[in-house]
């Protein structure tokens, strides 16, 4: 790797011609030419990897709660993989289809073996082959980002260990496959060996990555930014352009498909890319995210609640390396996850936007890896070499009390959150109701074939496998107002129905949904699970088509 920080030469020289350190340095020793022949960063690496496969793989398919989201792509990779199409319902151009493509590789060779795992719970599992990968990627550019080895672990383990990390790394979102592609194509623009295929490769990774999450779009400046400092002098505009195209012709493939299919631009009777894409922009806002009041203020609220240190420092420590990139080795190293990090950060404070809980997804690795760059200089800072013969031992040890100080605070400070939250992580049961929904639909419903029952995505396909009509039997709910495949099926509305599934989702969307909220207004409690606001009910429609029978 070329390191943007002047070399300091250990060749043995006479005393008085021995050079001095560089005050600006990070204190980082380059790291070997590839990673893979560093024994010292493979044994740090694979501990770390290790650790973060045990937390997050322990209890991931009970805990956190499934969610509609974590179901509705999964269904659509069942459908993929069962040659229905891009989705189990009509494919309204909501999001690029590659995510969920992914997801049915990822799940292909399970569904085969045993097809009725096919649930989220248990498909939980293949999460954990894309976690590895990106703490892996964290790590391999913190190094190549001039992350001394100590730092490149600390930004691992912040980005694979915060509970924060462990509850939304666990679920099954594209943001997770979608910065997974991101830490590919950053950890290509700064390779040290600066081929021109690596910036080509960064192009297609974020290319991937837009494809697979729309909204890492946002992200491509600080991509581009890494990609030229990191590029050789005399390629880097021919590198930057090959990269930029690249990426631009695999994102192009998009409004072609959508174009070859016809459905490109609204029109009669059929879906377009136009709708989805504007339905997206001018979708209701959650609010401005630091007024009390908003639900955006709630979504800032949980993600602080599981890790305050990872989202405030690092925050702070872009801030302040984007301040200081004039003068700071560090901060023009970290020039590019700091750009990352401001990017999101802007857009997440807009007036009225939309904020979703896993938006935060997108910005852990960058905060991870800014955090840890700054501890990195912090502790350089207070443990540098001596600067002149003259300075005092009591001065060096209190230096390196200083250092102690600060990790034993740090540590005191942030263990024990972690402690506590992944141990609920680790031990905690959160979908208990849903997993004694599923039963009772199961078991205790006569003939499922002839039963109509409104579902959040989370147990659809649990119904599925139990012998329910895919798609006009189990019915994801907001189909039944959305979707004219589905409604036309319905011509007395709500009555055409047998029973509904009310789960927290489903009350909370219902006040929208007018055949999803007559069918709760109509309806009887005939089995609940959970109790509050967590509680899953089934009820039974009073007055309906063929109802299937309760044993």
């Amino acid at each position: 790797m070329t390191s943007t920080l002047p070399a300091v030469t250990t060749a043995k020289v006479p005393a008085q011609r021995q050079p001095a350190p560089d005050v600006r340095s990070t204190g980082r020793t380059g790291p070997p030419k590839r990673l893979r022949t560093s024994r010292p960063d493979l044994l740090l690496c694979g501990a770390l990897l290790v650790a973060i496969l045990v937390v997050q793989g322990w209890n991931i398919a009970d805990y956190p709660t499934l969610s509609d989201d974590e179901g509705t792509y999964l269904a659509q990779a069942w459908a993929v993989q069962q040659g229905k199409g891009l989705a189990h319902y009509t494919y309204w151009y909501d999001h690029p289809p590659l995510g969920w493509i992914q997801i049915a590789v990822l799940t292909w060779i399970p569904s085969l073996v045993s097809p009725d795992s096919m649930t989220v719970g248990s498909m939980r599992v293949m999460m954990l082959v894309v976690g590895a990968l990106s703490a892996v990627l964290v790590y391999v550019l913190g190094r190549r980002l001039s992350l001394p080895r100590w730092a490149a672990g600390l930004g691992m383990a912040l980005f694979g260990l915060s509970p924060l990390s462990v509850v939304l790394q666990r679920e099954i979102f594209l943001d997770n496959l979608a910065v997974m592609w991101t830490l590919l194509a950053f950890a290509l623009a700064a390779s040290p060996s600066r081929h021109l295929w690596h910036h080509f490769g960064a192009g297609v990774a974020a290319a991937t990555a837009v494809l697979t999450k729309e909204t890492m779009l946002v992200v491509l400046p600080a991509l581009l930014l890494t990609m030229w400092r990191h590029g050789h002098r005399d390629t880097r505009k021919f590198a930057l352009t090959g990269a930029i195209t690249a990426c631009a012709m695999i994102g192009l493939a998009y409004p072609l498909f959508a174009l070859l299919k016809g459905e490109l631009l609204p029109g009669s009777g059929h879906v377009s890319l136009w709708d989805g894409l504007r339905y997206q922009m001018t979708r209701p806002g959650s609010g401005f995210v630091l007024d009390r009041g908003s639900g955006s203020y709630g979504v800032l609220q949980s993600w602080l609640y599981y890790d305050r240190v990872l989202i405030v420092g690092g925050l702070a420590g872009a801030l302040l390396l984007l301040a200081t990139w004039r003068w700071s080795v560090t901060a023009r190293a970290l020039a590019g996850p700091s750009l990352a990090v401001a990017i999101l950060a802007v857009v997440a404070l807009r007036p009225n936007g939309y904020l979703p809980a896993m938006y935060v997804i997108q910005a852990v690795p960058f905060l991870a890896l800014v955090l840890a760059g700054g501890t990195a200089s912090v502790a350089h800072g207070v443990l540098r070499r001596r600067r002149a013969q003259s300075e005092h031992r009591y001065v060096t040890g209190g230096r390196y009390a200083l250092a102690g100080i600060l990790a034993l605070a740090a540590g005191a400070y942030v263990v024990p959150q972690w402690y506590d939250g992944d141990r609920t992580a680790v031990t905690a049961d959160a979908n208990a109701p849903y997993r004694a929904a599923s039963t009772w639909l199961t078991t205790e419903v006569d003939d499922p074939k002839d039963t109509r029952v409104l579902v959040d995505d989370a147990l659809w396909l649990d119904l599925v496998h139990a012998g329910y009509r895919p798609g006009l039997g189990v019915i994801w709910f907001y189909k039944a107002d959305l979707d004219p495949a589905v409604t036309k099926t319905m011509p007395h509305g709500w009555k055409d129905l047998d029973y509904v599934v009310a789960s927290p989702t489903v009350r909370r969307d219902a006040v929208d949904l007018p055949n999803v909220r007559a069918a709760i207004e109509h309806s009887t409690p005939v089995a609940v699970f959970g109790t509050g606001a967590d509680r899953i009910e089934i009820r039974r429609i009073r007055t309906g088509g063929a109802v299937g029978g309760e044993r």
